[in-house]
């Protein structure tokens, strides 16, 4: 399964206190491969630095590097497809470029997404990727 997180998946997972931990959990355990690009990881290191600490940060983006299952890719496009928040566009791009089947996250600035025909890029919440991995086992 070829997922694609948006950073405020990646947000509520890390704590192992929190309710989605388990999804942190599951790419340990190399259960999915995740896609990811150089301004992804950018983002995810900036982001957890603000809301934990720059040491957390910088342990999950060296953690993520290491894994067999997560994947670092070049985009050579920019599709353009988010205009509310264009700089969400880089989680479609990266999820076109690589065929993924999902692109999780809880913005609704996503929505949008699934009114356009092509390309088509799944997009759905944490709650419903969670029902869709435990039911493919």
């Amino acid at each position: 399964m070829r997922v694609v997180l948006d950073t405020n998946v990646l947000l509520v997972y890390v704590s192992s206190r929190s309710k989605h931990h388990w999804l942190y959990q599951a790419l340990l355990q190399q259960e999915f491969q995740l896609y990811i690009t150089h301004d992804i990881l950018n983002e995810y290191e900036e982001k957890i630095g603000e809301h934990w600490h720059h040491e957390v940060a910088k342990s999950l983006v060296r953690t993520l590097l290491e894994l067999p299952n997560v994947h670092q890719t070049e985009i050579y496009f920019h599709l353009r497809l988010i205009e509310k928040d264009p700089d969400d566009n880089k989680f479609v791009n990266c999820a076109f470029a690589n065929n993924c089947h999902y692109l999780v996250s809880n913005d609704t600035d996503f929505n949008v997404l699934k009114s356009i025909d092509f390309p088509k890029i799944e997009v759905m919440r944490l709650e419903e990727f969670k029902v869709i991995f435990e039911n493919r086992k």
